[in-house]
């Protein structure tokens, strides 16, 4: 069957699916890392794009593509990419739950295999991009679902050690603190996450048939990028870059 990938198109939806999802699991399970300066002002997007991942049908195997960029003016400095399969949506029935799941997805690289990926990228020159994949399977139990991805960017720059992670990370709790005021408006408080930005999370859609992945992707299929859908609506409404914004 082929694969078919969650693109950029689906960010809108990724929002309203994907907080409904994590929101119900409970949010990641791990406290919030340590406190990271916030990245300067304008230079807090194009650190990660074109985040996809594929949809499968159990025993199959796809990957997971990405692009990594550095905005800034200097060279950043033993650059790592994180993944992490946390959470898992079923279907049908819609139960959450957090990984590990019995037969869950696991990421592959040349050297390791399971739910966490970390990719070495290096040094990146300012201004440059780079592109890059880590593998994907499923096994013949792997049930039917969503099984979200969330990622974390950790690099060097000028001496200054920089993070940026995305929303599932944090509890939900953390998370709530962060993004909403007490009068209900939108923000997104970096400070309260400790880190120095945030970065979008995708998901691989397991489905057992056909049809089944036809009526699955449309609503499961947004939760692709919940992180960038998030993070540039808070930006809409914020004009500090650090603490509150």
């Amino acid at each position: 069957m082929p694969e078919r990938r969650i693109g950029r198109s689906s960010a809108a939806l990724g929002v309203v699916v994907a907080v409904v999802v994590l929101l119900a699991a409970g949010g990641a399970r791990g406290a919030a890392p340590a406190a990271y300066p916030a990245l300067p002002v304008g230079l807090d997007r194009g650190f990660l794009g074109n985040l996809s991942a594929p949809s499968l049908t159990p025993g199959q195997s796809g990957q997971v593509d990405f692009t990594v960029g550095n905005p800034m003016s200097a060279a950043l400095v033993g650059a790592v990419l994180t993944l992490s399969v946390y959470a898992f949506n079923a279907f049908p029935g819609n139960a959450t739950s957090t990984v590990p799941v019995a037969g869950a997805p696991v990421l592959t690289t040349a050297t390791t295999s399971g739910a966490v990926a970390n990719v070495t990228l290096g040094n990146l020159a300012p201004r440059s991009t780079t592109a890059g994949s880590v593998g994907v399977a499923t096994s013949a139990t792997t049930p039917s679902g969503t099984f979200a991805i969330r990622t974390a960017l950790a690099f060097s720059e000028n001496g200054t050690a920089y993070r940026l992670a995305s929303r599932g990370w944090f509890t939900a709790a953390t998370w709530a603190a962060a993004t909403e005021l007490p009068n209900g408006s939108v923000t997104l408080n970096l400070s309260v996450l400790g880190v120095s930005g945030v970065t979008a999370e995708t998901a691989v859609l397991v489905t057992s048939s056909a049809l089944a992945g036809a009526l699955y992707a449309i609503a499961g299929a947004g939760i692709a990028l919940v992180g960038v859908g998030a993070y540039l609506f808070y930006r809409r409404e914020s004009k500090s870059r650090a603490g509150a914004r």
